[in-house]
């Protein structure tokens, strides 16, 4: 099975897809004049602005929902493995794909809030939606729903519960058996609660891991401080391939820079605009805003904390296309979680191991949440006309079953099936955004305008043409309604 995985993966990630990701995101930063440098102090602000309503959860649920996505078992065992593979030069294109992904993020989700729906009581979007009401291609935005079942129900779960047994067995010693046993147990009391638990439970616990794990980093490099200097440079040499025995793994460094930073990120995926769309706000463009600051969160925070902190303590191998080590510093040792789990111990001995564990099992566990209501919301989207609940169900069940094969199967077959989910959902994703851009944009320039006119910006859909996006078309009605004065 590992070799017909690899093969497809060799498909779905050859370099036309790393590039269309890199061009993408260059593109929107050029159409967008790089919203994502302009409007850094505006994403801060509507981080914490927005309550949550009956439909809809706050922006910072929204937040919390799709970091609990993007930051998952890719910023730890990831960042290990584009190192591995990719050189330390990895983690330069990682954060380039970020820097630029960010603006992809931005259009994403924007669509994603302005073709929203309402389903059973609550606000439900993400590309299916706007690629059926924006593009009007009906079996496309079917084909998203299906593969987007399959790859966040059934191929990308397995990833994250593989990260969590293995963390936890070089940590404590657990067996992956029964690892499965306590992840499918959380699991099934928070997802079985629905989308307002899996919200809730999100939003406290990813911001205090993520906080957390980035102070943790912040001790270890300074326990190595003289060193940080040298490590930001080998990054940099390693990046453009000048590094002395890593010029031929440039190729490589952008490759596995790009991947891994997709999935860690997943700019462009078509993740992100599920939670954006979930979001209860005045103006789309604010959790485009916010969603575009979580990418930053993820990789420029998140991520760089590991591979600091791998870096700045040597704790890693390169290994050439050939099988051949290019660096070792942990002989012996495949790549993974266990580097980080190495490096921390090495600077905080009898701790590191042990608190790497532990965040790995909240980061990979809240990704699978994610996963979860990502998986759900599409499903609805099929289902519309029918009722979902055993629907529903069924899904609940294959995810748990799934999570816990994850967690006794190989590592390498875990990612290749979660590349593979990845990849199909970016292809997909990125030529419908690329086709439905145009109402992204504007909604950008209008909230710009109404920011300059000093106002507190509210979306108006007629005025911008957008006759199907049936939502705001209510909400705006009953915003500008005025209430009849009482009779004498």
């Amino acid at each position: 099975m590992q070799e017909w995985v690899n093969a497809i993966n060799s498909w779905i990630w050859s370099s036309a897809l790393i590039y269309l990701c890199l061009g993408v995101g260059l593109y929107f930063s050029i159409r967008t004049r790089f919203m994502q440098v302009r409007h850094i102090r505006e994403m801060i602000r509507l981080m914490f602005k927005g309550k949550a309503s009956a439909a809809g959860v706050s922006s910072f649920q929204a937040l919390s929902l799709s970091l609990s996505g993007r930051v998952g078992t890719g910023n730890i065992a990831g960042v290990a493995t584009a190192i591995s593979f990719g050189g330390p030069g990895a983690i330069f294109w990682m954060w380039v794909v970020a820097f630029l992904g960010a603006s992809t993020a931005y259009i994403e989700s924007v669509l994603g809030q302005i073709y929203h729906e309402k389903h059973e009581g609550q606000y439900r979007g993400g590309p299916a939606f706007y690629i059926e009401k924006g593009l009007g291609w009906k079996w496309y935005s079917m084909l998203f729903a299906c593969v987007t079942v399959m790859a966040c129900g059934v191929l990308m779960p397995g990833v994250q519960a593989n990260g969590i047994a293995a963390g936890l067995k070089t940590a404590f010693g657990l067996s992956p058996s029964v690892t499965g046993a306590i992840v499918v147990l959380l699991l099934g009391m928070i997802i079985f609660g629905g989308v307002k638990r899996i919200a809730n439970v999100a939003q406290v616990v990813v911001p205090f891991m993520a906080l957390g794990y980035i102070l943790i980093a912040f001790v270890v490099i300074l326990l190595n401080i003289q060193q940080l200097p040298d490590v930001f440079m080998l990054i940099v040499r390693s990046a453009f391939g000048t590094e002395a025995g890593m010029g031929a793994m440039l190729g490589l460094a952008i490759q596995w820079g790009v991947k891994r930073g997709i999935y860690s990120n997943e700019a462009g995926q078509g993740t992100g605009p599920h939670a954006a769309a979930a979001a209860e706000v005045k103006h789309p463009a604010q959790q485009g805003l916010v969603q575009a600051f979580s990418v930053y969160i993820d990789t420029l925070f998140v991520c760089s904390a590991t591979a600091f902190m791998i870096l700045i303590t040597g704790k890693y191998n390169v290994v050439a296309p050939d099988g051949q080590a290019v660096f070792t510093g942990l002989a012996g040792m495949t790549a993974g979680s266990d580097f980080t789990q190495a490096a921390v111990e090495q600077a905080l001995p009898g701790f590191g191991s042990m608190f790497v564990g532990i965040a790995l099992f909240f980061f990979a566990f809240t990704t699978i949440l994610a996963y979860y209501y990502i998986a759900e919301t599409n499903i609805a989207f099929l289902a519309r006309k029918i009722p979902s609940a055993g629907l529903f169900f069924v899904l609940k069940i294959a995810i748990l079953a799934v999570s816990f094969y994850g967690c006794i199967r190989t590592a390498e077959l875990a990612w290749g099936l979660g590349d593979m989910g990845v990849g199909l959902m970016a292809w997909l994703n990125i030529i419908a955004i690329l086709a439905l851009q145009k109402p992204a944009l504007a909604t950008l320039k209008d909230y710009e305008q109404q920011l300059s006119l000093k106002q507190d910006p509210v979306f108006n859909p007629m005025a911008m043409g957008l006759n199907v996006a049936k939502h705001w078309h209510a909400k705006h009605s009953e915003s500008e309604a005025v209430p009849e004065a009482p009779k004498a």
